[in-house]
C-alpha cells in the first residue's frame, strides 16, 4: 500500500505534452494484464496439502506472494492516475461530481458481474472441462479471461482522456508529499476515516462465497436451474445492487443542496441495517432462504448497499475537494498523492478484511482441506446452511458486523471537515480566474 503514495508523487512531477496522468493510463494496462495472468498462473496449495508436498506448498505460497506484490505494484501505476485524471478534466464541481458517480456506478456494476460471473462462469468452464465444479482448472481459465477483456478496456481510458486543468509551477520531493499528505487537514481526515472503515471491504470479499454456499448450495449455476434460487439471489443481490447504484447516482443531486461532509456522515446509519443482517441470521440460521426472511434481508440489503455506494463518491469528491483546498492555500495541486491516498485506502482496507476472516475461519476450522471435504459433502447432499452452522454462522458475521462497525467508526474524523460546498465554490472561483490569468 505504500507503492500508492510513492506513485502519487510521481504522477505529480510528470511533465509531459499529455498531460501528467494520461501517460500511465495509456502504458499500465499491457503491463497489468501480463501480471495479472501470472498470479492466476499457481498450484493447489489444499491438493499439495493433503499429499504432504511440503516442497510444492512452499513455492505456491512463494509465487503467490511474489507475484501479488508485483501485481500491487503495476496496478498502482494505473489506479492512481486513473482516478487522480478526474480532477484534471475539468473546474467545474458539478462535472466532477458527475464523473465521479459515473465512474463509480460503471465500476460497482463492472465488479458485480465481475463477481458474479467468475463463480458462475468458472463452474460452468469446470463442468465442460469434466473436472469438479470447483476446481481450480476453470477459475483459472476464466480469469485470465476476463483479465484480457479488462485490459483493453482499461486502456480506453488513456486513449480518449484529456487533462484540462494546468499544472502548477511547484514540483515537491516525495518525503514533501508524505508530509503534505498529513499537514493537509481535511485530507487528513479523510484518510483517518478510510482506515477505520477498512472492514467495508469485507462486504465484497464474503458476499459471493456466502450466497453461493447458502442459497445455491455451492453451485451458483443452480441459480440459473432452479427457479426459486434465482429469485432468491436476484432479491439479495439485486437489493444490494440497486442501493449501492441508487445512491451513487443520487449523490451528485444531493450535493447540490447538501454539504458533501453531511452526506458522507448520514452513510454511518447504514451500519444499523448492517448489524440487523446478522440478527436474522441468529434467529433463524437454517431458514433465511425461505421467501419470508429473503424479503427482509433484501430489505436491509438494500439499505447498506446505499450507504456502500455513497460513502465511496463522496469519499472521491472530497478527494478532489481538498486538491483545490491544497492548491488556494498553497499554491500547489496534489492530484496524484491525494488520490493515491483513495488507493491506499482500498488496499489497506484488503489487507485488514483479509486478517479479520482469516481470524474468523480459523477459529471455525475453515481452511484448504476441510474447504475440499465440505465441497464433496455438499455434492453429495449435504446442506450449508444446515450441516456446516459454525461456517455459515462464520460469514454472516464476517458479512455483518464488521462492515458495520468500520462505517459507525468511520464519521468520527469527518465531523469537523474544514471544506463546506459553500467556502468550496469560493476557492473554486479564485483558482478559475487564477489558471485565466496565468494561461495570459
Amino acid at each position: 500500500a505504500i507503492n500508492d503514495p510513492m506513485m502519487g508523487s510521481i504522477v505529480d512531477k510528470t511533465r509531459t505534452k499529455w498531460g501528467k496522468c494520461k501517460p500511465y493510463l495509456l502504458f499500465s494496462p499491457l503491463i497489468i494484464c501480463a501480471i495479472t495472468s501470472v498470479a492466476f498462473l499457481n498450484g493447489n496449495y489444499a491438493e499439495q496439502k493433503m499429499s504432504g508436498n511440503s516442497t510444492a506448498m512452499i513455492l505456491i505460497v512463494t509465487w503467490a506472494a511474489v507475484s501479488y506484490v508485483l501485481w500491487g505494484m503495476c496496478y498502482t501505476a494505473g489506479d492512481v492516475p486513473l482516478w487522480g485524471v478526474i480532477s484534471r478534466m475539468s473546474e467545474v464541481e458539478k462535472d466532477r461530481a458527475n464523473l465521479i458517480a459515473l465512474a463509480r456506478i460503471i465500476a460497482s456494476v463492472a465488479a458485480g458481474l465481475s463477481i458474479v460471473s467468475v463463480v458462475a462462469l468458472s463452474q460452468a468452464a469446470n463442468k465442460s472441462f469434466g473436472e469438479n465444479e470447483n476446481a481450480q482448472k476453470g477459475f483459472i481459465v476464466v480469469g485470465i479471461g476476463m483479465t484480457v477483456i479488462a485490459s483493453i478496456l482499461f486502456e480506453f481510458a488513456g486513449i480518449g482522456v484529456k487533462e484540462r486543468v494546468p499544472n502548477s509551477s511547484k514540483t515537491k520531493t516525495m518525503k514533501e508529499s508524505f508530509i503534505l499528505m498529513w499537514n493537509c487537514k481535511p485530507f487528513r481526515r479523510l484518510m483517518i476515516s478510510g482506515i477505520l472503515r477498512a472492514p467495508l471491504q469485507l462486504l465484497a470479499t464474503v458476499v459471493m462465497t456466502l450466497f453461493t454456499y447458502y442459497y445455491c448450495e455451492g453451485d451458483l449455476t443452480n441459480a440459473f436451474s432452479s427457479p426459486k434460487a434465482f429469485v432468491t439471489v436476484l432479491l439479495v443481490g439485486g437489493a444490494f445492487f440497486i442501493g449501492q447504484f441508487g445512491a451513487t447516482a443520487l449523490c451528485p443531486v444531493l450535493m447540490k443542496k447538501i454539504d458533501v461532509k453531511k452526506i458522507y456522515n448520514i452513510t454511518a446509519f447504514s451500519a444499523l441495517p448492517m448489524a440487523a443482517i446478522f440478527v436474522t441470521y441468529l434467529i433463524a440460521p437454517t431458514e433465511l432462504a425461505q421467501m419470508g426472511w429473503v424479503v427482509i434481508d433484501s430489505i436491509l440489503l438494500l439499505f447498506s448497499g446505499a450507504g456502500f455506494g455513497a460513502v465511496y463518491v463522496c469519499q472521491s469528491v472530497m478527494i478532489s475537494d481538498c486538491i483545490d483546498y491544497e492548491e488556494y492555500h498553497n499554491d500547489y495541486r496534489p492530484d496524484g498523492v491525494f488520490f493515491s491516498g483513495q488507493s491506499f485506502i482500498q488496499k489497506f482496507s484488503t489487507g485488514i478484511a483479509s486478517i479479520i476472516s482469516a481470524y474468523v475461519y480459523a477459529s471455525v476450522g475453515y481452511s484448504d482441506v476441510n474447504i475440499e471435504k465440505m465441497n464433496a459433502a455438499i455434492a453429495n447432499g449435504a446442506s450449508f446452511a444446515s450441516d456446516y452452522q459454525s461456517y455459515s454462522k462464520a460469514m454472516w458475521f464476517l458479512l455483518t458486523i464488521p462492515p458495520a462497525i468500520g462505517m459507525a467508526l468511520a464519521v468520527i474524523p469527518t465531523l469537523k471537515y474544514e471544506i463546506t460546498n459553500k467556502s468550496h465554490q469560493q476557492m473554486l472561483e479564485s483558482l478559475i480566474e487564477k489558471h485565466k490569468n496565468n494561461a495570459e
